[in-house]
C-alpha cells in the first residue's frame, strides 16, 4: 500500500514516508522463513523489527494522541514491545523467533494499516505528538541498520551462505597510504548536541571538556593491515590483550574478525552479496571492543576517546561518506583523499558510555530509550554503511557491549602527543 501525505507541504509526513518505504525496500528479499528466523539473542528477526517500529508510532502516537484509535491488533504490544517496562509485559527477546504468527503478511498489512493512520492524524497533531513522530522517524533508521546487520549474520549461519543481494562491481583501486597523523593541541571543547535540530537525549547536554595534546588517525585500520595483526600472532599474544579481551578470545575460540574464513590460504569474508576474498583496501569491520583495543596495543597506539574523535569531526560533513542510501549489498569502502569520519564503519573508542554532567531522562516510557543502557558499554562514532544517510551527527553516541561485533564495526587509532 503506497500512502501518500495529505499535504505536498507537511516535510514531516514525507520524512515518515520515505522512512518507511526503505524499510520496506530492505526486507523485499526476504520470505517468510528468512523474516521469522532469529540466529542470536542479540539480533532480532526482520519480521519483528518491521512490526516493532509500527508499534512504536502506534502506541506512543496513535494510540496516545489520536481520539477513538483502536490497536490493529490488542496482542501485538506483548509481542512487540523491546524494553518499555512503562509498557508493561512483554516477549522474551531471545524468543523472537519463535513468533511463526503473524505471518510476514499480516506484519506487513499492520504497517500499512499503521502508515495510512498515521499520515491521516498527522494534520491535527499536536508538537508534543509531532516531536514524538520524528523520534520514531530516527528510531526506525536505528532500527533499518540492525535488521541489515541481522540479516546478514541470520544468512551467515546457513551452510549454503547465500546472498541476499547481489554483488556491485567492483573498481580496482589502490591501497591506501601508510596511515597519517593528524596532530591536535590541548583544548577546551565544546561537546554534544547544540540544541539545532534533532539528537537523542544521551547526546547532551552540551557541555564543555578539557582535550589534551594527541594525534588522530586520518583514516581506519583495514583489512591488510589486519590481516599483518594476525600472520604476528595477534590473537595469541596475551600481551596485546585487556584480561576481559583475552578470556573472551580463549573461551570463544576468536582468530579473525567475524564472518572472516581463511580457505586454500586465501582470507574471505561473508557479507550481503555472499562469500567474497578480503579486499586488503577496505576498512576492517565487524571487530569488538576487545579486538580493536587489542590491535591498538599492538600497533604502538590507542583508541581515541569519544571527546577527540567529537572534535575531530566537528569540521566535517556527517551527510557525507559511504552511507546506507537504498536497499542493496552494502560494505565498507577503501578510503579516499582526507580523514574520512563519517561511514564505512562505526568507530570504537577508548569511552565509556556515561551520561553527561547534567544528563536526566525524559518522562515516561520514552525516558526507557537511553539512559538505562549507560552501563558496561562503549561509545562508538561516526556511522557505518549500514547508517541511513541524514541520520548521524559528530555528537551522535552508538553503544555497544565489549564483546559484539555483528555490527559494522572499526578501528581508528590515536596517540598521545
Amino acid at each position: 500500500m503506497q500512502v501518500q501525505p495529505t499535504s505536498a507541504s507537511d516535510e514531516l509526513a514525507t520524512r515518515y514516508i520515505e522512512v518507511r518505504a526503505l524499510t520496506g525496500a530492505l526486507v523485499a528479499p526476504l520470505g517468510d522463513a528468512d523474516a521469522t528466523v532469529q540466529s542470536m539473542d542479540d539480533a532480532s528477526p526482520a519480521k519483528w523489527h518491521l512490526a516493532h517500529t509500527s508499534w512504536f508510532f502506534e502506541t506512543f502516537i496513535l494510540r496516545d494522541h489520536v481520539p477513538g484509535y483502536r490497536l490493529h491488533d490488542p496482542r501485538f504490544p506483548f509481542l512487540f514491545n523491546s524494553y518499555y517496562e512503562a509498557e508493561g509485559r512483554r516477549h522474551a527477546r531471545g524468543r523472537r523467533g519463535m513468533i511463526t504468527r503473524p505471518s510476514l503478511d499480516e506484519v506487513l498489512a499492520y504497517r500499512a494499516a499503521v502508515d495510512a493512520a498515521l499520515v491521516a492524524a498527522l494534520p491535527n497533531l499536536g508538537e508534543d505528538a509531532r516531536t514524538l513522530v520524528a523520534l520514531g522517524c530516527h528510531h526506525e533508521q536505528q532500527h533499518q541498520e540492525l535488521l541489515v546487520t541481522d540479516m546478514l549474520h541470520l544468512f551467515s549461519e546457513n551452510p549454503l551462505e547465500p546472498a541476499i543481494w547481489p554483488a556491485a562491481p567492483k573498481v580496482p583501486v589502490a591501497m591506501p597510504a601508510p596511515i597519517g597523523w593528524i596532530a591536535r593541541d590541548e583544548a577546551i571543547v565544546d561537546i554534544g548536541h547544540n540544541g539545532a535540530g534533532f539528537a537523542f537525549d544521551c547526546e547532551g547536554p552540551r557541555h564543555r571538556a578539557l582535550v589534551p595534546a594527541h594525534r588522530i588517525a586520518d583514516r581506519t585500520v583495514t583489512n591488510g593491515e589486519w590481516q599483518a595483526f594476525i600472520a604476528d600472532s595477534g590473537y595469541g599474544e596475551p600481551r596485546w590483550w585487556l584480561a576481559d579481551g583475552w578470556a573472551w578470545v580463549q573461551r570463544e575460540g576468536i582468530t579473525a574478525p567475524l564472518y572472516w574464513e581463511e580457505r586454500d590460504g586465501i582470507w574471505t569474508r561473508f557479507g550481503l552479496d555472499g562469500r567474497r576474498p578480503v579486499d586488503p583496501a577496505a576498512p576492517v569491520t565487524h571487530v569488538s571492543f576487545y579486538e580493536a583495543d587489542a590491535y591498538a596495543s599492538w600497533a604502538g597506539a590507542r583508541l581515541p576517546t569519544e571527546f577527540e574523535w567529537e572534535a575531530a569531526a566537528a569540521a566535517h560533513d556527517p551527510a557525507a561518506g559511504n552511507q546506507l542510501d537504498r536497499a542493496g549489498a552494502i560494505e565498507p569502502r577503501p578510503a579516499g583523499d582526507g580523514p574520512a569520519l563519517f561511514g564505512d564503519v562505526w568507530e570504537w573508542t577508548g569511552s565509556a558510555y556515561r551520561p553527561y554532567p547534567g544528563f536526566a531522562a525524559a518522562e515516561g516510557a520514552v525516558g526507557e530509550y537511553n539512559g538505562k543502557f549507560m552501563s558496561g558499554q562503549f561509545v562508538l562514532r561516526g556511522g557505518s554503511c549500514a547508517t541511513p544517510r541524514g541520520h548521524v551527527r559528530a555528537c551522535y553516541r552508538n553503544f555497544f557491549y565489549p564483546h559484539q561485533r555483528w555490527q559494522f564495526t572499526g578501528v581508528r587509532l590515536a596517540k598521545n602527543a
